[in-house]
């Protein structure tokens, strides 16, 4: 196939291993069902006519993040982040944070909406030291899987192992900190884990998606220590931030950018993340491959509406009527707790769009939808991002809610 084509559809999977006659393949959520139908069948016919002894292809999600040491994920580094004037100081800090660790800011505190780079910093000063500075102790991981660790190490009477994996250690990288609200246990283990690097000298760098301040249901005596050192606000990319990351996303591909204005429009069309802007443009990428038609303004402008001006204000009860009504549910189903499929798709669409019109907090959102926590509406965010790329259906019915919204917004204003 076209190395285009090759590299931007196929060189992303990861093998995971073999059993029987079946490969089983891993692929970011953006690519992964799309691969799975066009070259799945390609991928069988190409190891059977290398003789391998393997006939069948299993697909599974590779998370877009690492986690936990040996698992970075190569791509994250400085050289690779685009630096924007919302990112800009957030860049300096980490990589500050990279070459002097524990000289320069300790603990550096990354905060942002999701999408916007957070976790690329954190996991690029993890490589930056493993290739510059190989006799560190560097752990990237999660507040998700610190708790999980831990609560696996109560279990099974494994604390002392758990206890000298984290503490002996010249840095640690924490992502997502919001995740241990909440959990007494959780937050009593992190304080004693922090306090020991701290006092140890050793770097700590940490991220969420709110300042330490706005972590409210969290222990005081841990947000006063998220505070100790510098406290970073990681901001939406501007338009010119936007382009340079589509062109290198494009270049990358090995693709031709297409009209000159056809990734100016793009970037204009979705303001929201990075995250966003990737998967938008690989849905432009695989409708041009399948109609081969050309990277242009008018496909883009078929493909990919406005994004809503973000917080512009409209009513949360309104957005959620009016996604009830699309789904052919009630209000009350949609904030309710069913997890059927309607409702809970119904919930998933209402909480993005929440988000995106609203100035309202993660746990200000998860209150207005049943009291459900924030760690709840951020799943309910990313689910609701992968199954716009994966269903063309689905985007299009969250594009014309989004246009109504807005336009409900406008119709006030």
């Amino acid at each position: 196939m076209p190395d285009s084509t090759f590299n931007l559809w196929l060189r992303p999977l990861r093998v995971l291993g073999a059993s029987g006659s079946t490969l089983h393949l891993s692929a970011p959520d953006s690519i992964r069902s799309w691969v799975e139908r066009r070259y799945a069948a390609l991928i069988a016919e190409a190891l059977e006519a290398a003789g391998a002894a393997l006939s069948e292809i299993s697909f599974a999600p590779i998370e877009e993040r690492a986690e936990d040491d040996g698992a970075l994920n190569p791509s994250y580094t400085f050289e690779r982040f685009v630096i924007g004037e919302g990112n800009r100081f957030a860049h300096a800090a980490a990589l500050a944070a990279a070459e002097a660790p524990s000289e320069a800011y300790n603990p550096l505190f990354l905060h942002g909406p999701p999408g916007l780079g957070k976790t690329h910093l954190l996991v690029a000063v993890a490589n930056y030291l493993r290739a510059n500075a190989p006799g560190l102790g560097v752990r990237y991981t999660t507040a998700e899987s610190f708790t999980n660790e831990f609560v696996d190490a109560l279990r099974s009477k494994g604390v002392e192992a758990f206890k000298q994996r984290y503490r002996d250690l010249d840095v640690l990288l924490v992502d997502d900190v919001q995740f241990l609200e909440g959990k007494p246990n959780t937050e009593e283990e992190f304080f004693h884990t922090f306090n020991v690097l701290y006092e140890g000298g050793s770097q700590l760098v940490l991220s969420s998606d709110r300042t330490p301040s706005q972590l409210s249901t969290l222990a005081e005596r841990l947000r006063d220590r998220f505070e100790w050192g510098l406290t970073v606000a990681v901001d939406p990319p501007n338009l010119a931030t936007r382009l340079t990351v589509l062109r290198r996303l494009v270049r990358e591909a090995g693709l031709p950018d297409g009209d000159g204005d056809a990734l100016l429009e793009l970037a204009g069309r979705i303001n929201a993340n990075v995250r966003q802007l990737h998967g938008a443009l690989t849905r432009v990428l695989a409708h041009a491959s399948v109609t081969a038609r050309p990277l242009d303004s008018k496909l883009i402008a078929e493909l990919i509406p406005h994004s809503a001006p973000p917080r512009s204000g409209a009513p949360v009860e309104e957005i959620q009527q009016h996604v009830a009504g699309a789904f052919g549910i009630s209000r009350a189903e949609l904030v309710g707790s069913s997890r059927a499929a309607a409702p809970l798709r119904a919930r998933q669409v209402a909480i993005l769009l929440t988000r995106e019109t609203t100035a309202l907090s993660l746990p200000q959102i998860g209150r207005l939808y049943g009291g459900r926590d924030h760690s709840t509406v951020l799943n309910a965010l990313r689910r609701i991002e992968a199954g716009i790329e994966e269903d063309r259906g689905l985007a299009e019915k969250v594009d014309r809610l989004r246009d109504e919204i807005h336009n409900l917004s406008s119709g006030r204003a």
